[in-house]
């Protein structure tokens, strides 16, 4: 059975992996109710641990401290769960991903050995493409999967990765790159972020990122 989290730890860490955010978004990014997040991300700024600005872009962010208490926490986490060697195997399957996500989404951008922009006037193009996350994701799923079973919290990848990647097949190729939407990329990410921070590991540690 895998280990759920409290919910401070879901709305600290939902800030963490958005960076700056809204509460709906921060909620949408852990699997918890807005209504909830809310008052737990005031509760936060309230104790230091995070602040609000708010303006013509307004959202929540995690102060140094909210950082350094987040990280403590996640560690407990992962050492009560006794998931460390779960967690880091499935990382490291997710490496030898992430180097063809990002050639993958390169190729949707950028065209003819990345010096064209894809215009995408090129059906064609673009269905392979599309192909070639198809399979990928197909892939990704499974470590999806072995990270829901040893951390409840990572239960909200595998059907995110599936919402963006049906959006794309469907025609909605937002869903593939588009920032500022749970696209593919965005999901992937996330999910990047996510297993570096419960590793307690640095994203420039990494030859290949996404």
């Amino acid at each position: 059975m895998s280990t759920s989290s409290d919910l401070r730890t879901l709305v600290m860490h939902g800030l963490r992996l958005k960076g700056f955010a809204e509460a709906a978004a921060v909620a949408e990014a852990v699997g918890v109710e807005p209504s909830d997040a809310e008052p737990m991300l005031d509760d936060l700024v309230a104790e230091g641990l995070a602040t609000y600005r708010d303006g013509r872009i307004s959202g929540y962010t995690l102060t140094p401290a909210g950082r350094a208490d987040h990280a403590v926490r996640l560690a407990l986490e992962l050492e009560s769960a006794g998931a460390h060697d779960e967690v880091g195997d499935a990382y490291g399957r997710f490496l030898g991903l992430n180097g063809r996500l990002l050639s993958i989404c390169t190729a949707w951008q950028l065209r003819d050995g990345e010096s064209v922009v894809n215009d995408h006037t090129d059906p064609a193009y673009d269905e392979a493409v599309i192909v070639d996350l198809r399979a990928l994701h197909d892939e990704a799923l499974p470590i999806c999967s072995d990270l829901a079973d040893a951390l409840e919290r990572f239960a909200v990848y595998g059907p995110a990765l599936t919402h963006a990647i049906e959006r794309v097949e469907a025609g909605d190729t937002d869903w593939f790159t588009k920032p500022m939407l749970a696209s593919y990329h965005t999901v992937w990410f996330e999910l990047h972020e996510d297993l570096l921070s419960t590793l307690g590991l640095e994203r420039g540690s990494e030859e290949v990122t996404a």
